[in-house]
């Protein structure tokens, strides 16, 4: 019998509520569920590859079936490296899909054999985002009902500017 693995992809700077939503109704759905934590040329992250990781690893140490990883290569080379026959991405709005249905459309033509699936996300998460989340703690908002508190206070001593 083979395993199911599906690769999500994402920059999580920082991994919110939303994110983890995604991330947890996924790992239901397949075998294996790897996390890719990914560079984005066209984002300014907030933390390095390896301190998202870090605090994706401490926000889903209940999901057995979820490995969180940095790569920084083509995800549909990745995912055909890691024998993945799927790429689960979450939408929030249409103007998501827009660009994550072009991503669709270029990874299957760059590996034929992986499929995109989309997750409506949950409809208390639909406006929620890293960089709104940036920028409330940056002004010294209270963002503890957007991420969880085993990651909250790495989020305030990295972002919150004291005035």
């Amino acid at each position: 019998m083979s395993c199911r693995i599906a690769i999500c992809p994402g920059s999580f700077d920082p991994v919110t509520f939303g994110h983890l939503d995604i991330i947890s109704r996924a790992a239901k759905m397949f075998d294996r569920l790897i996390i890719v934590v990914a560079a984005n040329s066209a984002k300014h992250c907030s933390f390095t590859p390896e301190e998202r990781v870090e605090m994706i690893k401490k926000c889903t140490a209940d999901l057995s079936n979820v490995e969180i990883v940095h790569y920084d290569g083509l995800l549909a080379d990745y995912a055909a490296d890691r024998g993945a026959t799927a790429i689960v991405k979450g939408l929030r709005a249409m103007s998501d899909f827009e660009y994550e249905f072009q991503m669709a459309l270029t990874n299957k033509k760059l590996n034929p054999n992986v499929e995109t699936l989309f997750l409506t996300t949950a409809s208390q998460n639909m406006y929620l985002s890293s960089s709104m989340v940036k920028q409330i703690a940056s002004m010294g908002g209270d963002i503890s009902s957007f991420v969880p508190e085993v990651i909250r206070q790495d989020i305030i001593d990295r972002i919150y500017i004291k005035k």
